[in-house]
């Protein structure tokens, strides 16, 4: 945990924001995986840790700015427990900790809210991710499952502290991507042929757990990287395949670091490969290098995706105007994904609470194909923490589909793109800070470029 002056902080930044109301955090339950005492690793809400830093399951907590009360609900631990988790602090303790000195049982809440609504108090809450969020709520405001009215105000309030990230934020997540930089060295140095992926993802897995880190998400280490999330591990590697790792650390505190990498089995890229890679490197390079307080991410974006159709089509892969092909959205089929998205507690951070608030500040996001996938688009401004991760990929049964239908003929050479349905994928991703004047990378580099790669794993 942080110190408690810095969730009183919060929690008065927050108040002050809101003005009145009462403010509900459902924190987030043990889940069984195969059964009630067999549970899914347990992470707690980042709400909930981010205002209260209580990383324990069985809580909830209210912020009363009406009555100036803050309170975290919940129960002691019993004698049964005790024996099976070991001895812990006092919840009384856990709660001072961060500087909440009332606590209630778990089972007042209902009571305690229902009071509030009779008096006629608005009770905010975040849009429910998880069914047992759905079902309190059900139960302590009589809202049913896919009826909330989630407030609009909180989301605004929160996303507008959470984006901007404070000196002892960056530090955690720092320590987040020095693990995850050394996580995607260790797989570089495990990929070679005849090996299977689950291999690789051993190694990984490793040296996070090293350094006392869970994983910010489940592993993504392939050999069809055309596949943008694709975690099946069972697949042999083979003599000229590439392989995609795309793996980040989450601290103990629950902050994440995000990153991929690109690797030939045979630690040499083949002619076509090495093609495709300094294209997509170009893209990144290029992405980084306009990163400043005021240049929208959008922008960010758009500059990549230029300099892949300008790369594709000195290949053959494309044609036509370059402005065209991606005011149509044609390069799409090769990158069918957005840039980059805010990272923090969350490694999408705090997409429960939408996208459209965190990446756009409010504004509507484009419906067409590629773009649409844009998770943030808004004017970066200094504190903000984001990955920038720009691919490309020849996906065989979307490349079939465009073809099928004559999809943007003008601009994409599919008798040249069919010769590439083999190929797999691409993606490359570091993370930055947002400072007073530029960027900086966060963690340290990996290799990256086709010389660094090569020289690293020869």
């Amino acid at each position: 945990m942080f110190s408690k002056e810095t969730y009183i902080n919060r929690r008065a930044a927050l108040k002050k924001a809101l003005g009145a109301g009462v403010l509900l955090f459902p924190g987030n339950d043990e889940a069984g995986c195969n059964y009630a005492g067999n549970t899914y690793p347990y992470r707690q809400d980042s709400t909930f840790l981010y205002f209260f830093g209580q990383p324990y399951a069985g809580l909830s907590a209210v912020i009363d700015i009406d009555d100036d009360r803050e309170i975290i609900f919940g129960d002691e631990l019993t004698m049964d427990d005790i024996i099976w988790m070991g001895t812990q602090p006092a919840l009384r303790e856990k709660c001072f900790s961060a500087g909440i000195g009332e606590l209630m049982s778990s089972g007042a809440i209902a009571d305690y809210l229902k009071k509030a609504q009779q008096k006629g108090q608005t009770v905010h809450y975040l849009p429910p991710y998880r069914p047992e969020h759905q079902l309190k709520l059900w139960r302590w405001l009589d809202v049913r499952p896919g009826e909330e009215q989630f407030s609009v105000d909180l989301v605004k309030a929160i996303v507008n502290m959470r984006n901007y990230k404070t000196a002892e934020e960056i530090a955690e997540i720092e320590k987040a991507c020095l693990v995850t930089a050394d996580m995607h060295v260790a797989a570089m140095r495990a990929i070679r042929p005849d090996i299977r992926e689950y291999e690789v993802v051993a190694a990984i897995k490793a040296v996070a757990g090293s350094h006392n880190c869970g994983l910010s998400f489940p592993v993504i280490a392939t050999v069809n990287g055309q596949t943008l999330h694709n975690h099946y591990h069972g697949n042999p590697v083979k003599s000229g395949d590439l392989f995609l790792v795309d793996a980040g650390a989450e601290t103990e505190m629950g902050y994440a670091g995000d990153m991929s990498s690109t690797t030939p089995a045979n630690h040499k890229f083949t002619a076509r490969q090495r093609d495709i890679y300094r294209i997509q490197t170009a893209m990144h390079d290029a992405s980084v290098a306009v990163l400043r307080p005021g240049v929208t991410f959008e922008e960010v974006y758009d500059i990549s995706a230029k300099v892949m159709t300008e790369g594709l089509k000195n290949l053959g892969l494309m044609r036509g105007n370059t402005d065209d092909a991606l005011a149509a959205g044609a390069y799409a089929l090769f990158y069918p994904h957005g840039l980059g998205h805010m990272m923090g507690l969350d490694v999408h951070d705090m997409e429960n609470l939408g996208e459209v608030y965190v990446g756009y500040d409010g504004r509507p996001k484009s419906k067409q194909f590629g773009r649409a996938s844009l998770r943030l688009a808004r004017k970066l401004e200094p504190g903000f923490v984001h990955t920038i991760e720009p691919g490309v990929y020849f996906i065989p049964e979307l490349i079939d589909r465009w073809k099928s239908a004559g999809k943007f003929a003008d601009f994409i050479n599919y008798d040249k793109v069919e010769t590439y349905k083999d190929f797999g994928g691409i993606r490359n991703e570091e993370d930055y800070l947002i400072t007073g004047t530029g960027a900086r990378l966060l963690g340290k580099r990996i290799p990256r470029t086709v010389e660094e790669v090569e020289a690293f794993c020869g």
